[in-house]
């Protein structure tokens, strides 16, 4: 079942003399991680914002094609240029690059609750949701602390938390980790990992680290000028590393030293993870 799909979207700004997004078409399926890379300024963070409707209801501009998400628990489907952004909220959460854009509570407890109470739910359906957020996030125990307090990781571990209370089937991360140290990439991503893995909660993440992508996602978009350029199950889009660095996509290390291997004939075909590489360059060398 696709719970997104997009078709033949186009969208600029308003006062903007080129398109950001241009004759874009892409589906997911329910239970994906989709990821999606590409260079800076090629439309990544737009076709995000496109997704839970934001663009075109709330940031207007020159909007064509259509952007179609099914609810996978009820089959209902929403046209995002005609359905409000508060009821799309329910079924695509959005969680931005810079946590604090999206954090304005005085405690975590509040700024989780926060979209509960605007849904208008009964308190002890507030609080279980509450309580589940702050369990799947590792947050518990964090409830009355001030948001700017938290730590990089944990600042947007939160924004995941007031995104999953809404319970959307679908989530959109636009480079969660971009402002984060190692230690709170490590968290954010091990997070989504878990919410899609066994959650069943399907994906779509925007991320400049590559190596990420290539180990965990189903398939992977690459974007350049506005426009899906490649799509392909990770292995596939390893095996484009020439064209990735024309691109100025940034390739991980092991990813750069597997293409270099396969040239001096170590390698069989392309290695996505460090973990296979000591088993296949033996099996070679014998």
């Amino acid at each position: 079942m696709n719970v997104i799909t997009v078709e033949g979207l186009s969208f600029k700004y308003r006062r903007a003399e080129r398109h950001s997004l241009r004759d874009i078409s892409f589906s997911v399926k329910k239970g994906e991680l989709v990821g999606i890379i590409g260079p800076s300024g090629s439309g990544k963070s737009t076709l995000c914002l496109t997704l839970n409707g934001i663009i075109p209801n709330s940031i207007k501009g020159e909007f064509r094609g259509t952007v179609i998400i099914r609810d996978p628990r009820t089959g209902e489907e929403f046209n995002t240029r005609e359905t409000p952004v508060p009821r799309l909220s329910t079924v695509v959460g959005l969680v931005l690059q810079n946590p604090e854009s999206q954090l304005f509570n005085m405690t975590v407890e509040e700024e989780i609750a926060f979209g509960l109470e605007n849904l208008g739910l009964e308190r002890n359906e507030v609080l279980r949701r509450l309580r589940w957020a702050l369990e799947v996030t590792g947050l518990k125990g964090l409830e009355r602390e001030f948001p700017p307090n938290l730590s990089g990781g944990q600042q947007q571990r939160l924004a995941i938390a007031a995104v999953l209370a809404m319970e959307p089937a679908i989530i959109v991360l636009d480079e969660p980790t971009s402002q984060l140290d190692p230690v709170g990439r490590k968290e954010v991503l091990g997070l989504v990992s878990l919410l899609n893995r066994e959650h069943g909660i399907t994906v779509v993440l925007v991320e400049h680290h590559t190596d990420y992508i290539l180990r965990y996602a189903d398939r992977v978009l690459v974007m350049a000028d506005g426009s899906i350029v490649m799509e392909g199950k990770p292995a596939e889009i390893a095996e484009e590393a020439e064209e990735l660095r024309k691109l100025g996509v940034k390739l991980p290390p092991v990813l750069e030293i597997s293409h270099e291997l396969r040239k001096r004939q170590l390698l069989d075909r392309v290695v996505l993870t460090p973990e296979e590489f000591p088993s296949r360059i033996g099996h070679r060398a014998r």
